[in-house]
């Protein structure tokens, strides 16, 4: 085939004549009718779903309408296909080296790209009504191996140029603006962007795909197996293009150059959304040869990508670790549009618990901590590592050294790499497993990464949250790191706490860290019954519902119980856990801490987050320094930090 512009002129014209030339309304065929039925758009697969069922298609001889049940498992199937492309790509401790646009996608594009599978609804009312105009289809054979060698014919000389040229006329200014804006307006590419276009692209792109499929029927080679091999591996290719992860080794290329123009690769598509002047093909780079628009560093850079050379070190990293197999489904590599929201038990979630009880095990047997996402702030690289341990393995006395040889590990790497804060999160610095972080600092005093709890920025939200005229609070969990830091606070500012602990021992050594003249206001209680007529409730330990109903009508629960307590009084109020909302100017954030809202992080990844924004040089481990809380609070609001 001889390309030339008249070609492309061509295209464009067929295309225009078809298109209005007023930008004062919408293009046609540039939104989807479905776009604003949210979830319902799903009872559009309805009427297949009745003829399957209605028929039922599965059983043996039932070969009526058996196509529908084979047209429903295969669009099935490509959802899976991109939800798979997404699973790797989004699983940093395997990728991390070879992500070929560095910025993380942040929850604006994960909205974007909320509706990503439009165009499966389109192309399953396409083959039904292919299956409708000719029923001979519907007798398809298992498999003919002949019909393969047509479709791939076809597809090389009728589906990638037709690909092309429609792609290179798509970027042409007006039907670029009216049309293929929207696929480009994902700034970093994934699986999901491969689906997310208008209708026009995805009838150009079922145009493409049919070809093959129709030219290899109509000769009499048709197969159910040939239809299902075509279209899945169409989309395999399609989500590894859009995937952002370099997969070929680039020695592949040297060794073997002509492999350059009959498939692309992840960084050559990646060069064509970033620059968008170049790499137009469908997978083969011929055509991009041929039509004078292949980029020349599509190589180079493919090599250096696949080096795995490129790491990036973190300024900061959060070193969390697993709550419980429930929380474990919440990974951003599971589900984007779940763990892009705040935490909490649905329905499909209940139908992976088995395997994810499964990988518990296989994670307590041979796995270390791993990187599972990250977001940049103020310039510099924040990154999560969990530790593979779950909340209840903490509380296990033979699992303790095995957990501190994973914070330890974890530590030694980060200091290795350059990292300047590791803050530990949650049980990760409990005081019986490590003493708050100290275990460390003492056994490696020459650490360069400073160690932090982050517990004095989480005292100072909970101390925040509090209203000034309180004259009285009840403090459960009261001789506990944060309980006694938050005692010692409101004790030197007159406020009466009555710390519920039976340890007399205990009481006494908090009340005299205090000021004489303020010990008077530190009080000793071992029951509930004696916050009975006291409305402000701070909960450093979990209480159940008959401790609850002694409370007063209007309590407000204060709490740092990890998991938090459950609300079970409609008369009274239940704070969150102490979080703090991130600065506006948070770039890649596309996971949600938790049971926090988006934006929002636990107050001991604030801590350390502005240990290392302030350059501060102390390791913050071990008892909480009560004279720091106020300092450590208004050094949050300074880098634009704000309490939920």
């Amino acid at each position: 085939m001889v390309f030339c512009p008249a070609i492309r002129e061509r295209t464009q014209t067929i295309l225009h004549f078809f298109l209005p030339h007023s930008s004062q309304m919408g293009a046609p065929l540039s939104s989807w009718p479905w776009q604003n039925f949210g979830s319902f758009k799903y009872l559009l697969y309805g009427p297949l779903v009745a003829m399957a069922v209605g028929s039922r298609a599965w059983q043996e001889g039932k070969t009526g309408q058996v196509w529908c049940l084979h047209l429903l498992l295969l669009f099935a199937i490509r959802g899976f296909v991109h939800q798979l492309w997404w699973s790797f790509s989004s699983m940093l401790f395997l990728t991390r080296k070879r992500r070929i646009i560095k910025e993380g996608i942040d929850f604006e594009q994960i909205d974007r790209e909320w509706d990503w599978d439009n165009f499966l609804i389109l192309q399953i009312f396409i083959g039904a009504m292919v299956f409708y105009l000719f029923p001979s289809s519907r007798e398809f054979p298992l498999w003919d191996l002949k019909g393969l060698f047509i479709a791939l014919l076809l597809h090389v000389a009728v589906s990638e140029p037709l690909f092309y040229w429609t792609h290179r006329a798509f970027h042409s200014e007006q039907l670029f603006s009216r049309y293929h804006t929207l696929h480009h307006s994902s700034p970093i590419p994934n699986s999901f962007t491969a689906g997310r276009g208008t209708p026009l692209e995805h009838l150009v792109m079922s145009l493409a795909m049919m070809v093959p499929l129709l030219g290899a029927s109509f000769v009499g080679a048709g197969s159910v197996g040939l239809y299902y091999a075509y279209v899945l591996l169409f989309d395999f290719l399609r989500c590894m293009g859009h995937s952002n992860v370099e997969v070929f080794p680039g020695g592949l290329f040297e060794a073997f150059p002509f492999l350059r123009y009959l498939i692309y690769t992840p960084t050559y598509h990646t060069l064509h959304h970033t620059e968008k002047n170049s790499n137009y093909c469908l997978f083969m780079p011929l055509f991009d040869a041929l039509g004078g628009t292949l980029n020349i560093k599509s190589w180079s850079l493919q090599k250096e990508i696949s080096s795995g050379k490129n790491i990036q070190v973190p300024d900061f990293v959060f070193l969390a670790h697993v709550v419980d197999v429930w929380s474990s489904l919440h990974a951003p590599f599971i589900f984007r549009s779940f763990s892009a929201t705040a935490f909490r038990v649905v329905p499909h979630i209940l139908l992976l618990w088995p395997g994810g009880f499964f990988t518990m095990l296989m994670m307590w047997g041979w796995s270390k901590t791993f990187l599972v996402s990250f977001y940049n702030l103020h310039g510099r690289l924040h990154q999560y590592w969990v530790v593979p341990r779950y909340g209840f393995q903490y509380f296990l006395p033979f699992a303790k050294n095995g957990i501190n040889n994973q914070i330890e590990s974890a530590i030694l790497r980060a200091d290795k790499l350059g990292v300047k804060v590791l803050s530990l999160a949650a049980l990760n610095k409990n005081e019986a497993l490590n003493g708050g972080g100290t275990l460390f600092v003492n056994k490696h005093p020459n650490l360069r990464v400073r160690i932090v709890h982050g517990n004095t920025l989480t005292a100072a939200v909970i101390l925040n949250e509090i209203p000034k005229d309180v004259k009285e609070v009840f403090l459960t969990g009261a001789t506990s790191k944060l309980g006694r830091a938050i005692a010692m606070y409101l004790g030197r500012k007159k406020v009466r706490v009555l710390m519920l602990t039976l340890s007399t021992e205990r009481f006494r050594k908090i009340q005299k860290e205090v000021p004489v003249d303020c010990q008077q206001y530190l009080v000793q209680v071992t029951k509930y019954q004696a916050a009975q007529n006291c409305k402000t409730w701070i909960v450093g330990k979990w209480i159940t519902f008959g401790e609850q109903r002694l409370a007063p009508p209007g309590t407000y629960f204060h709490q740092f119980v990890v998991p938090p307590i459950a609300g079970f009084r409609r008369d009274c109020h239940y704070g969150k856990l102490a979080a703090m909302r991130l600065p506006l100017d948070v770039k890649g954030l596309g996971m949600c801490e938790y049971t926090l809202e988006r934006g929002a992080v636990h107050a001991c990844h604030a801590g350390g987050m502005v240990h290392c924004l302030e350059e501060w040089t102390h390791h913050e481990v071990g008892a909480i320094d009560v004279d720091r809380i106020d300092l450590v609070w208004r050094a949050a609001l300074k880098h634009g930090l704000r309490p939920v």
